[in-house]
């Protein structure tokens, strides 16, 4: 079997249907094109010999099982994989044109002639790991939809390769397709019980090779600013500018703790939306820190920067409302090490130097973890997600393939 035809062709065919989500639709899930990738992973499933495959049309997630072939008496040990089939809203996600560039030389790479869009080696740095390599890239135009699709043609393209090498032992492996992750839904609709797995692997991270025991923990922050408006000519002792209020309690956050300006284990708050003007404004600031101490402490300071600016304006005219989104699921993980190392050892048994790299953001194991299915990550292999200069080294998605053929070695072999 190629495996190297099997997931570049997948890729192709997964990234040509749109399945951008959108956040705040009040659908769930948020947008109906992902019923389409359901629909075809579905038959898939099925075509592909899994068991138990079936489709939850009212949540769009997708279920199968890799069934045993172990032999008599041989215990088996299931474990999961959960991938996500929504792309980012950041970006231009329909009419996806993905395209194939063999043996890249190094240097810029152009994306669009007609357009003139031209992937510049300098501002991409990251090219520079894949000289020599096949790569698939957009026309500039749209996003590609490798996060999470990559993973995605790596699981399927896993799932062919158990049924068409029935010398390859392995036990049972549960796999699930769910939407809405890129904005937050994180397979809060997975059934636990179908899915029927007592641990699983998110695959879903950029460069190859890297895994994720820990995430953020994460709060969304919405500020209402109420102001009154009066004409400027008579405003004195009687407008309350809420622009201006924003501005004010904006100017209290820290100024080196945002995401420009951090990283690695660092937190941050991050501005995503602002809209203002006399007698209204609205903020919505996203909350991310690997402590819980330290998530705290930004809500804190939030509440904070508004009673200041109430006190200042003699009434209440700035109100803070918090929503916790997911925790760090490193406070599981920790007291279950066994499950992040088979993942070690199925990276290392691959050809490669496992790194861990703290995930500065959430997947849908961030939830899962907490509702009793403990949830690492495997990065998928994409590379500048949610841009139109994202790509997928073909080399890496079959990589992830050897590192799922491995995983399941290491759970055979306790």
């Amino acid at each position: 079997m190629d495996l190297f035809a099997e997931v570049r062709d997948r890729l192709i065919r997964y990234a040509e249907i749109g399945t951008q989500s959108q956040p705040n639709t009040g659908r769930r899930p948020s947008t109906a094109c992902q019923h389409m990738l359901a629909e075809l992973l579905f038959g898939e499933l099925l075509q592909l010999g899994c068991r138990e495959v079936f489709y939850d049309r009212d949540n769009c997630v997708v279920y199968g099982k890799i069934p045993p072939n172990l032999p008599a008496g041989a215990e088996d040990r299931p474990f999961g994989l959960v991938t996500h089939m929504d792309t980012a809203p950041d970006v231009c996600g329909d009419g996806v044109k993905p395209w194939v560039l063999e043996n890249y030389e190094g240097g810029d790479i152009l994306l669009n002639a007609e357009k003139g869009i031209v992937m510049r080696r300098q501002d991409y740095p990251n090219l520079a790991r894949y000289v020599g390599q096949t790569l698939v890239l957009t026309d500039g135009t749209t996003l590609l939809g490798g996060d999470d699709k990559a993973a995605i043609a790596a699981v399927m393209t896993f799932a062919e390769y158990c049924q068409k090498t029935p010398d390859f032992l392995h036990g049972t492996v549960c796999l699930a397709f769910t939407p809405d992750e890129e904005v937050g839904g994180l397979a809060q609709d997975l059934d636990l019980e179908r899915f029927g797995a007592p641990v699983a692997y998110t695959i879903d991270g950029d460069h190859l090779g890297c895994y994720q025991d820990q995430t953020f923990n994460a709060a969304q922050a919405t500020v209402e600013i109420v102001g009154v408006s009066v004409h400027p000519a008579t405003a004195k002792g009687i407008m309350v500018n809420a622009a201006d209020l924003a501005v004010g309690f904006l100017n209290r956050i820290p100024k080196d703790e945002r995401p420009q300006t951090t990283e690695g284990m660092e937190g941050y708050y991050y501005v995503s939306h602002l809209s203002a003007d006399c007698e209204h404004a609205r903020i919505r600031i996203i909350l991310r820190d690997f402590e819980r101490s330290g998530l705290e402490a930004r809500e804190t300071l939030l509440r904070d920067a508004a009673a200041e600016l109430n006190a200042a304006c003699g009434e209440e005219r700035i109100c803070v409302t918090i929503e916790e989104e997911y925790r760090n699921l490193g406070e599981v993980l920790r007291q279950k090490p066994e499950i992040t190392a088979r993942l070690r050892t199925a990276i290392e048994r691959s050809g490669l130097t496992p790194v861990c790299e703290p995930f500065r953001g959430g997947t849908d194991g961030a939830t899962l973890t907490f509702r009793g299915l403990p949830c690492p990550n495997l990065s998928a292999g994409y590379e500048n997600a949610h841009g139109r200069f994202e790509f997928v080294p073909v080399e890496s998605m079959e990589k992830n393939v050897e590192i799922l053929r491995q995983l399941c070695l290491a759970y055979c072999e306790e």
